[in-house]
C-alpha cells in the first residue's frame, strides 16, 4: 500500500510540475507576442499554483518540526518577486522548481523500487503437500514452520527451509549473488535439520524468492514468511535509508546554520541597497536572486542518492549494507582482519597428503584407516573417511570392516583389523605404543608436515608403519584471488585472527597471500588485536558468525560471512555476504570506493555551484538563469548518484 501511495505521489508531483510548465510556456508566448497582459499575469499566477503547492505543502512541514529546508528559499523568492511585479520571474522559479524536484523524486523513486523490487520475489502461493501425496496451493502467510512444500521445475521457492526430497540446482542470485546456481542435495536426517535449521549443509538449504531448475523438490519449511531470510534483506536495505552517513550528518548540520544564514544575507543587501540609496525594487531583486543561487539543493540530495543507490546495487549483488555509515566507512578502508576457520578457509579439515613409510603399499594404508577412522565420529577421523576414497585406484573396491575401536583422547585410535592391532594417531602417541619405533625417515615426513601446519596421524598395522596423513582445514579456492583483488582496490593490509596453532596460522596466511597473521588467540584476544589495528588505522574485521561479533563490534566495520543462513548475523554485522563467497568482499569494497568518489564529487559540485552563484547574481545574474544553472547542478547530482544502480562487479 505504501508502494502505491509513493507511486501516486510521484505522478502527481510530476503532473503538477509539468502543467506549471505549460501554463508558463502559453504566458511567455502571450508576453513575448504582445497580446493581453491581464492574460499572461493569470497563466503566470497558474504556474504559481501548480509550481508551488508541492513545495508549499512540505515546507509547511518541515516550519512545523522547526526545520528551515531549501524549499522555504524558493518561496520566500518566489513571493518576493511577485510582490515587486515579476510574476514571470517567480513563475520561472518555481516551474523550474517544481519540475527539477520532480525529476528527483522519480529518479530516487527509481532507486527505491529497485530494492523494493527484491521483495516482489517471493511467490504468493504455495503447494503444501497433504497427508496421502496429495498438494493443496495456499497463501505463503499460512506456511507453518515443518510444512513440506512441493517446489516444481523452473518456479520460485516459496519459503525458507531445507531439501527433504529430489535433487537439482537452484538460482540463489537474488539473495547470494552467486552467479552460478547452486547444487541442491536432500538432508540425510530431516529430524535433525528441522531441530537445528542454521546447522544444516548449505547444499541442502533453500530461501525463499529463489528459482528451482529443473529438478523437482521436497522443501521443509523452517520459517515463517515474514522471518524468511528475503523479508529480511528487504527490511534492512529499507531501513538503512534512515540510517545517516557521517556525511550525510554534516550537510544536515550545514543546511540548518546555512538557511538562516541566507536569510540574514539576504536582510543585509536590502539593508546596503538603503544605505547607498539605489531603488527598492533592484535591491529587492537582487537580493532575491541571491536567495535562489544559496539554495543548497544539490548539497541536500547529494549524500541520500548515492547511498541509497549504492545500498540497493549491493542488494541486487548479495550484499546487504546497513546504511550510509557503514558504506563511506568501508570505502575508506585500508586494513582488513580476516578470521581463519569458515572464512578464509572451508572451516572442515582435509585430508591433503599421503606419505608411505618405506616398503610400505598406499592402498593397504589408505583402506587401513578409513576401516578404523569409520567407526570414530571425530571431525578428523571423518576428513579421512570422507577423502580417503577418492585416492584410491578402486574407490568402488571392498573397504575391509575394523573392530573393537577404542580412543586415547587427544592422542589417536586404536582398533582390530583382519587380527590384527591398528593403531592411528599423533606423533607423541605413536612413541608411547610398544614395538618397533618410527622410522626416521617417516618420523622427519611428519614432523616437516606438523611445521607447516598439518595435523599428522601415524598409522601401524600390526609391528608395520604404513605411513602418516595430513590434514588441514583447507583455504577456500577463492581466497589467495580474494586477497590479490582486494590489495588491487587499495587495502594496504590484511592480517588473519586464528585460534589455531600459530604454525597453521602461518600455513593458510601465506598461501592466501595474507600480510601477517596472529595464531593462538581466543576471543577476548581477537578483541585486543582488532582494537590495536584501529589506534594506527580504519579496520573492518570479517567473521563468520556469531563467534566472531565481540571482534565484529570493537571494528571500524563487522563483516559478516554467510549471514543468509544466520539470523544473528544478519542483525549484527554493519554489512552482510549473503553467501559463503569471498569474492563478494572484493565487490562491495569497489562499490564502496566509488559510491566515496561519487559523494566527494557532488558535494564539491553542489558547493562549487553556490560559491559561483552567490557572487554572479549579487552582481546582477537574473533569477532566470540562477534557476537554470542551480536545478541542472541538482539533477547532475543526483544522475550522478544513480550511475550506482549499474556498477559492475568486475570481481
Amino acid at each position: 500500500m505504501n508502494v502505491v501511495m509513493k507511486k501516486a505521489g510521484e505522478r502527481a508531483e510530476l503532473v503538477s510540475a509539468l502543467l506549471a510548465l505549460t501554463v508558463y510556456l502559453t504566458g511567455l508566448t502571450l508576453q513575448l507576442t504582445g497580446n493581453d497582459g491581464s492574460a499572461a499575469r493569470a497563466l503566470f499566477m497558474a504556474a504559481y499554483a501548480f509550481g508551488g503547492f508541492f513545495t508549499l505543502r512540505e515546507a509547511v512541514g518541515a516550519l512545523r518540526e522547526g526545520r528551515f529546508q531549501v524549499d522555504f528559499l524558493m518561496l520566500v523568492a518566489a513571493a518576493g518577486a511577485a510582490a515587486i511585479g515579476r510574476w514571470e520571474e517567480g513563475a520561472v522559479l518555481l516551474v523550474l522548481f517544481s519540475v527539477g524536484h520532480a525529476l528527483e523524486e522519480y529518479a530516487m523513486g527509481r532507486a527505491r523500487r529497485s530494492i523494493e523490487a527484491l521483495g516482489a520475489l517471493a511467490p504468493r502461493t504455495a503447494l503444501v503437500r497433504r497427508p496421502g501425496g496429495a498438494t493443496a496451493e495456499v497463501p505463503v502467510e499460512e506456511l507453518a514452520v515443518g510444512d513440506t512444500v512441493l517446489v516444481r521445475p523452473h518456479t520460485r521457492v516459496p519459503a525458507d527451509g531445507f531439501v527433504a526430497a529430489g535433487t537439482g540446482s537452484v538460482d540463489q542470485s537474488a539473495i547470494t549473488g552467486e552467479s552460478v546456481p547452486a547444487d541442491k542435495t536432500p538432508v540425510p536426517d530431516r529430524a535433525a535439520a528441522l531441530a537445528d535449521p542454521a546447522g544444516t549443509d548449505p547444499g541442502s538449504r533453500v530461501y525463499a524468492g529463489t528459482v528451482n531448475g529443473s529438478g523437482s523438490l521436497d522443501v521443509v519449511v523452517t520459517r515463517l514468511a515474514a522471518d524468511n531470510t528475503l523479508a529480511r534483506v528487504v527490511r534492512m536495505v529499507q531501513d538503512a535509508e534512515e540510517r545517516t552517513s557521517p556525511t550525510q550528518r554534516f550537510t544536515d548540520r550545514f543546511q540548518k546554520v546555512f538557511v538562516p544564514g541566507v536569510l540574514a544575507l539576504v536582510a543585509a543587501l536590502l539593508g546596503y541597497g538603503a544605505l547607498t540609496g539605489e531603488p527598492f525594487t533592484d535591491s529587492f531583486y537582487r537580493a532575491m536572486a541571491v536567495l535562489v543561487a544559496a539554495s543548497p539543493c544539490a548539497l541536500a540530495i547529494a549524500t541520500p542518492a548515492a547511498v541509497l543507490s549504492a545500498v540497493g546495487r549491493a542488494a541486487r549483488g548479495g550484499v546487504l549494507v546497513k546504511g550510509g555509515a557503514p558504506l563511506e566507512e568501508f570505502g575508506r578502508l585500508r586494513t582488513l582482519a580476516f578470521d581463519k576457520t569458515g572464512t578464509l578457509t572451508e572451516g572442515r579439515p582435509r585430508l591433503t597428503e599421503v606419505e608411505t613409510a618405506d616398503g610400505a603399499d598406499r592402498e593397504e594404508l589408505l583402506r587401513t584407516a578409513v576401516a578404523a577412522q569409520r567407526l570414530s565420529d571425530h571431525p578428523l577421523a571423518q576428513a579421512v573417511v570422507r577423502d580417503a576414497p577418492s585416492l584410491l585406484a578402486d574407490p568402488a573396491g571392498r573397504a575391509p570392516e575394523a573392530a573393537g575401536l577404542r580412543a586415547v583422547i587427544g592422542r589417536g585410535v586404536t582398533a582390530e583389523l583382519d587380527g590384527e592391532p591398528v593403531h592411528i594417531g599423533s606423533l607423541s602417541y605413536a612413541d608411547t605404543l610398544a614395538g618397533p619405533p618410527v622410522p626416521a625417515a617417516l618420523r622427519d615426513r611428519t614432523e616437516e608436515l606438523a611445521r607447516t601446519g598439518r595435523t599428522t596421524m601415524l598409522v601401524r598395522r600390526g609391528d608395520r608403519w604404513l605411513g602418516t596423513l595430513g590434514l588441514m582445514d583447507a583455504p577456500r579456492p577463492e581466497a589467495a584471488e580474494t586477497v590479490a583483488a582486494l590489495r588491487a582496490l587499495g587495502v594496504t593490509r590484511t592480517v588473519m585472527l586464528s585460534g589455531d596453532d600459530q604454525r597453521v596460522a602461518d600455513a593458510v596466511a601465506g598461501a592466501v597471500g595474507m600480510d601477517e597473521a596472529r595464531g593462538g588467540l581466543m576471543p577476548q584476544d581477537k578483541v585486543a588485536e582488532v582494537a590495536r589495528l584501529r589506534r594506527t588505522a580504519r579496520t573492518a574485521m570479517i567473521g563468520d558468525g556469531v563467534n566472531d561479533a565481540p571482534a565484529m563490534a570493537g571494528a571500524t566495520v563487522g563483516v559478516a560471512m554467510g549471514a543468509a543462513g544466520s539470523a544473528v548475523a544478519l542483525e549484527t554485522a554493519d554489512i552482510a555476504l549473503m553467501s559463503d563467497d569471498l569474492r563478494r568482499l572484493p565487490f562491495i569494497t569497489g562499490l564502496s570506493r566509488r559510491a566515496s568518489r561519487i559523494i566527494r564529487q557532488n558535494l564539491w559540485l553542489s558547493l562549487g555551484i553556490v560559491a559561483v552563484l552567490v557572487p554572479a547574481t549579487a552582481l546582477g545574474l537574473g533569477i532566470g538563469p540562477a534557476v537554470l544553472v542551480h536545478e541542472g547542478s541538482t539533477l547532475v547530482v543526483v544522475a550522478n548518484a544513480l550511475r550506482l544502480l549499474r556498477y559492475r562487479d568486475t570481481a
